[in-house]
């Protein structure tokens, strides 16, 4: 695998990688499409080293991560542009990792309802009173297509973190 080439924007600060994955929503995993990539953004979870995501049990996502489970997930967040006197200079001003790895369906009820749960939590802290069990996690079905949930963990096999950082003074903002 090609390493970074701007090695200047390289973070290997782990507790910053991991601060930054737990704080996000959204990421984006890459899939090996029939005829093209395929990317899809997701929400997850980062919890112990491992990203965890949901989706209806079946679906082009589901499909292909069956058929090709090498994926690659990235997290960013855009701070804004950075401005310059000249405009090739002009920059973007934010953070990025990307994790490579396998892509594995958990099979297991009470490990599903568990990152389950934790990511309710991430994203609806306080809201629902009452825990997601294996049973709910067996029984229920989509009204979409009839399928279980279906809970995948890509466990990093490779991960790379890039970050410019910018004053506030220097990102570039028409309506301030």
């Amino acid at each position: 695998m090609t390493e970074i080439a701007y090695t200047e924007r390289i973070c290997t600060d782990p507790e910053y990688i991991s601060t930054f994955l737990e704080h996000q929503r959204v990421g984006i995993l890459g899939l090996a499409g029939e005829e093209f990539p395929y990317a899809v953004p997701v929400n997850y979870l980062w919890h112990e080293g491992t990203i965890f995501f949901h989706s209806m049990g079946s679906g082009r996502k589901i499909e292909l991560l069956r058929s090709a489970p090498a994926v690659c997930f990235t997290v960013y967040r855009e701070h804004g542009t950075v401005t310059a006197q000249m405009p090739c200079h002009a920059d973007t001003a934010y953070d990025s990792v990307m994790i490579f790895g396998q892509a594995e369906q958990i099979t297991d009820a009470g490990e599903a309802a568990k990152a389950l749960q934790l990511l309710v939590e991430k994203l609806l802290p306080g809201y629902y009173r009452s825990q997601l069990t294996p049973t709910l996690i067996q029984r229920y079905r989509s009204s979409l297509d009839g399928n279980a949930v279906a809970v995948f963990r890509i466990t990093p096999t490779k991960l790379t973190a890039k970050q410019n950082h910018a004053e506030p003074k220097d990102l570039f903002a028409p309506f301030a």
